[in-house]
């Protein structure tokens, strides 16, 4: 007996068939059955689902001899499951990767409940996907499970039936099935969790939900919509026969006004002569059922009331009415919008008219994010060394609280924003301001970039579309010649640096300001910062770091990392930060489908220093982090499974498999050999990260910043801090005084 039966109907979906079926067969667990119906589908998706059953004992292809719809098609697979749990996937979506094994764990976790929901995200064709807005609702914390009366808010999500796994023998004793027509989830999925004894939330993504432009059942004009009628008819059947179940028809008929408003409302789904009749049956029905009880937005009980009513000329009007005072209040807020810019513009103007003040300094990094990197570093170093110093740092607010005291917060788009970029002598950015910024004369702009280059960037990146999307170039070369300085970590940046970003610019060969902390921090500080963090005492942490993909719309995970941590062992925890966008956020397109208790998200940290710092090896591919790393002495491996498209798409400037700073593994199976070999911490990677860190961190002492300040700042040329040689340089302490010691095994 499976674990799970997974039942997928189709009916013209053999565009998307194959992708559904791959995502199940792809997935790390491994214990389910696949029952494929195909609904008498007139395309290819009979013969997909008997190719799939070919290869695969697992998939079973089940032919129905007329099309039935989708509630029958669910109804003949469940006749031939034999799994624990029922789940239900569409033949257009897909399961994300190690969505059964976090379906499985939670099961285990909580008991086995008769049912357990989990979460989606709606996919677009452009590739964009965004996460159920009411996400929230599935909280994990509190009771392991429960009935529905103890979180009636579960029924605000999304009643469908493929975001659920139901216990088979739960359904069979119940004697549940899908009826015919329209909205079959309906019927369905409202009895479940009223009558189950036990249910659980999964907090993550397990479901990608296909949006498609056309062809699906909700965008479709038909009358076949009228079948909402008869399934909640079913709905308050169901009800009327269990007295036991009476509180819930207040609920029931809030949830139907709404749904039959939806169907109303929406311009694809009902044919225009048929609209009038769609209001009367609803009407009818609303009088039918008639349950007062459950509470509502006024706007939502002066709808309702109109359609119990039947009056469908003055619902047409109040909603015509809503819709021009949403046009009015979007257009009031464009004018507001533009009003503001326009006085914010003219305010920037007068202050460029007036004097610099010489003693003002701004600082940003890119996106407008958290005090970090370059510019903290050098930002810090500036108050120390320069006498009456005022700094502000350029953020957005939620970034506010990581501004230290007596350094000035300043959100984008504020009048004291535009006065500082007008009016402060030094402007110090690891990206570019913005480009509306006048430089005045007598205004030192420093450019810190982010790390040593190992992807091509710049004006290299003319040839490669793929990556440089819709880069301005003009723009660009506009913006580098505002650059009074570029600061450069070794020789290596300075020599790409200053072809992909030709100006005048005085370039400073310094080092890179923000390893600086790598060199005065001390064991009790690194043990604080795993604590912070939540690594436990004694744990071997891997930072897990990947770079963006210029030729994926859709960053998917490089790396199992599940799998990874139960290979490790149980002394191993794993820090996982998600690639950075181009505009340099975390990738919003990638969504988390785990909550493994050694795998710790860190994606939103606002510093990976300190993120190094509490680490004890790193795992990256192509990310500039590996330049910086190096510096504390500890291991670094690189996965790289993708490089030949990495470099077709993005480009590099040398062949890092020739030159790494530690352990190579073209493959997932490699990089766990290297580990449970430990390979990954031998003499081989202490050789390699000694070369690199030779070859791209001569001037990384501790004194970057200092340099760079008394320079730029103080204006000395003469007596800056030589580099210490490294031989000389303060050893870093390891992220834990005595690392793991045992070998990664199962």
């Amino acid at each position: 007996m499976p674990r799970f039966t997974v039942i997928v109907p189709a009916f013209r979906v053999q565009a998307y068939l194959h992708a559904c079926l791959d995502s199940v067969l792809s997935q790390s667990f491994k214990d389910y059955e696949i029952i494929v119906v195909d609904d008498a589908s007139p395309d290819a998706c009979g013969p997909i689902a008997d190719e799939y059953a070919r290869r695969d004992p697992r998939v079973t292809a089940l032919h129905l001899p007329r099309n039935a719809g989708l509630g029958p098609a669910r109804n003949a697979g469940m006749e031939r499951a034999s799994g624990d749990y029922l789940i239900f996937l569409d033949g257009d979506d897909t399961l994300l990767p190690d969505a059964l094994r976090a379906i499985a764990d939670r099961l285990g976790a909580t008991g086995d409940p008769d049912v357990l929901m989990y979460d989606y995200a709606r996919t677009y064709w452009s590739g964009r996907s965004v996460r159920n807005v009411l996400a929230d609702r599935l909280d994990e914390r509190g009771p392991a499970s429960f009935r529905l009366a103890d979180r009636p808010e579960l029924l605000q999500l999304l009643m469908v039936v493929w975001n659920k796994a139901y216990r088979r023998a739960f359904v069979e004793a119940e004697g549940f099935t899908f009826p015919p027509g329209y909205y079959e989830d309906t019927p369905w999925t409202y009895p479940v969790l009223m009558s189950a004894g036990s249910i659980a939330v999964l907090d993550a993504v397990c479901v990608s939900y296909r949006q498609r432009r056309r062809g699906n059942i909700l965008s479709t004009t038909s009358e076949r919509h009228f079948d909402i009628f008869d399934q909640y008819d079913r709905v308050f059947a169901y009800v009327d026969a269990r007295p036991e179940l009476a509180v819930w028809r207040p609920v029931l008929f809030r949830r139907m006004l709404d749904h039959f408003s939806a169907v109303y409302a929406s311009r694809d789904r009902l044919p225009l002569p048929s609209r009038p009749a769609f209001f009367r049956l609803a009407a009818a029905s609303c009088r039918r059922h008639h349950t007062p009880g459950a509470p509502a937005p006024l706007p939502a009980q002066l709808r309702h009331g109109l359609m119990r009513l039947g009056a469908r000329r003055t619902y047409r009007a109040l909603a015509a009415s809503r819709r021009l005072g949403h046009g009015l209040s979007r257009g009031a807020a464009a004018l507001r919008r533009a009003v503001r810019s326009a006085a914010l513009q003219a305010h920037y103007r007068i202050q460029l008219l007036l004097p610099l003040r010489s003693r003002d300094a701004v600082f940003a990094t890119r996106g407008h994010g958290a005090y970090a990197c370059g510019p903290a570093a050098i930002e810090a170093k500036a108050r120390e060394l320069v006498p009456g110093l005022r700094t502000a740092w350029l953020c957005r607010p939620v970034h506010a609280h990581t501004v230290p005291t007596g350094t000035q917060p300043l959100a984008p788009g504020t009048f004291a924003y535009w006065s500082a970029l007008a009016r402060a002598k030094y402007l110090v950015n690891n990206a570019d301001f913005d480009r509306r910024l006048v430089k005045r004369r007598g205004q030192i702009l420093l450019q810190t970039h982010r790390g040593t280059p190992l992807r091509t960037i710049g004006t290299d990146l003319l040839d490669r579309p793929a990556a440089a999307r819709d880069t301005d170039f003009e723009q660009l070369l506009r913006t580098v010649d505002t650059w009074d300085f570029a600061l450069s970590a070794n020789p290596h940046s300075t020599l790409v640096r200053e072809r992909a970003y030709p100006s005048a610019y005085t370039t400073l060969e310094y080092g890179s300001p923000r390893t600086d902390v790598y060199h005065r921090t001390g064991p009790a500080e690194v043990a604080r910062l795993r604590e912070t963090l939540g690594i436990p005492a004694g744990a071997t942490a891997l930072l897990h770091a990947p770079a963006h993909r210029d030729y994926r719309r859709v960053q998917r995970p490089v790396l199992d990392l599940e799998l990874l941590v139960r290979v490790l062992g149980p002394q191993f925890v794993i820090l996982e930060r998600a690639p950075r966008t181009p505009n340099g956020s975390g990738s919003g397109s990638r969504t988390r489908t785990t909550t493994h208790p050694r795998i710790i998200d860190v994606s939103g940290h606002p510093s990976p220093e300190t993120l190094a710092l509490a680490s004890d090896a790193l795992i990256t591919d192509y990310s500039s982090l590996m330049f910086d790393y190096v510096n504390l002495d500890r291991p670094v491996v690189l996965h790289l499974d993708d490089i030949e498209a990495y470099e077709a798409a993005r480009g590099t400037y040398f062949d890092i498999t020739s030159f790494p700073p530690g352990v190579v593994a073209r493959s997932q199976d490699e990089l766990f050999d290297i580990f449970t070999t430990d390979h990954w911490r031998g003499s081989r990677s202490a050789q390699l990260r000694a070369a690199f860190r030779a070859r791209f961190c001569p001037y990384d002492d501790g004194h970057a910043a200092e340099r760079v300040v008394r320079r730029v700042f103080l204006g000395e040329t003469d007596g800056l801090p030589l580099p210490v040689p490294p031989s000389a340089r303060r050893a870093v302490f390891p992220a834990q005084q005595n690392p793991a010691g045992a070998r990664a095994g199962g």
